[in-house]
């Protein structure tokens, strides 16, 4: 008999004597697993390695994720993609590709989609088959069901490490320069308001929660998230605030919008935005411009250039304010960009570092610090650096309010007045 067989014949056996009206415990439901296998003489054929394997899935069939749980367990694996319960691919080190392992049918998929969102209390069916969640361990789940989804329900599960990454592990990864993180802990410190920009999978979540922990310790943080992942640590006077969607009866949403405009209420120091989607960055300029520095927020781009037109666009989306103001209203809130891209040998970089320097001509001006330079491949990994682009710092009221003297490209300032 396979091990796909031994399984499911365990599992029936258990499954049949459980007495469902009780609440059964883990270590319980274990325990019987493991006395049903152990009653089987085919079982002596497997290894050590494959007897833990078996019983395992079984259980994890019962209270884990099914065939997702190893592979949520992995710490190698950073994301897992459900095309439908007969295709499983995972990414690990950079590389997408297709598991051999499947779900035992459509029916235990959608179970377990219903247990996923059921836990952190969302809905999802038929007349609302898209949602946003989050497993216990933090990682984000997003879904779509049919018949939105062609191909039958459909998940995406993107995980993080249980440890937020410093910045100093970013450094050492090569995803920039000693200089420029150094840089940027005197930004955050001097509640420069910081946007991260890049696209899907270059690690804009990585690494806001990186930049976070430069967050002095007194201070008070709100952050705000359509399904919360971030993992701020450093600061304990902290309230991490979470959408909610529509119940079945369309009431009761609770969106990123009504969220900044409640946090406003709840004396922040700072207010870190998940990710910036819609008309909701309107709301987040005028907190930034409303004595709220220092802080930060993420959202989908190709470019720093990009990203402005993106925020421009996202506010117009939301009313019918003239471009002009809206361009005031990003030109003074925002003080920093910062672009990460995914590099063709599959590294996540900081690819740029500006500064919004201000308006000039109706246009929002970007002064460019920091660019990544490309210097060829070796092994299949790329040669580059993030280098100066040899412009000092244009707005340094900041800074000097926050008794910082000496800070990364104050020389080039200096050096440029005395010309």
């Amino acid at each position: 008999m396979s091990l796909d067989e031994m399984f499911h014949s365990i599992r029936n056996e258990v499954r049949g004597s459980l007495d469902l009206s009780a609440a059964v415990s883990n270590r319980e439901l274990m325990a019987q697993i493991e006395d049903y296998a152990w009653r089987r003489s085919d079982i002596s054929s497997l290894t050590a390695a494959q007897k833990r394997e078996l019983i395992r899935r079984v259980f994890d069939s019962f209270r884990g994720l099914d065939v997702l749980q190893p592979l949520v367990d992995n710490p190698a694996i950073t994301e897992i993609m459900i095309n439908s319960h007969e295709e499983v691919f995972i990414e690990q080190e950079g590389e997408v590709k297709k598991l051999n392992v499947r779900f035992e049918s459509r029916n235990r998929l959608e179970d377990i989609i219903q247990s996923v969102v059921g836990s952190v209390n969302r809905v999802v069916n038929e007349s609302s088959p898209i949602v946003d969640a989050r497993l216990q361990n933090g990682s984000r789940v997003n879904i779509v069901l049919p018949p939105v989804a062609l191909k039958g329900p459909t998940m995406t599960i993107r995980k993080f490490p249980e440890s937020p990454m410093t910045m100093g592990q970013l450094v050492e990864r090569g995803a920039l320069s000693s200089e420029a993180a150094e840089l940027l802990r005197i930004l955050v410190r001097s509640k420069y308001n910081i946007f991260i920009s890049g696209g899907t999978g270059s690690g804009k979540t990585t690494f806001l929660n990186a930049l976070s922990q430069y967050i002095p310790g007194d201070e008070r943080v709100i952050t705000i998230e359509d399904s919360a992942e971030l993992k701020i640590v450093t600061v304990p006077n902290l309230v991490a605030l979470e959408t909610r969607n529509a119940n079945t009866e369309g009431k009761g949403e609770i969106n990123i919008r009504d969220l900044i405009r409640s946090s406003l209420r709840m004396r922040p120091n700072r207010i870190i935005v998940g990710e910036v989607r819609g008309s909701e960055a309107l709301d987040m300029l005028q907190a930034m411009n409303t004595g709220h520095d220092g802080s930060l927020s993420t959202g989908h781009s190709n470019s720093s250039k990009d990203m402005i037109s993106r925020l421009e666009t996202m506010v117009l989306s939301g009313g019918e304010l003239p471009v002009q103001v809206v361009r005031q209203q990003i030109s003074s809130a925002v003080d920093i960009l910062v672009h990460l891209s995914r590099l063709r040998d599959r590294s996540r970089r900081v690819t740029e570092i500006s500064e919004v320097a201000g308006l000039r001509e109706g246009e929002v001006q970007l002064n460019p610090l920091y660019r990544f330079v490309e210097r060829g491949e070796s092994d299949g990994r790329l040669r580059g650096e993030l280098e100066r682009c040899g412009n000092p710092i244009v707005h340094t009221d900041k800074l000097l309010m926050a008794g910082m003297t000496r800070w990364p490209l104050q020389e080039l300032g200096e050096a440029s007045e005395g010309l």
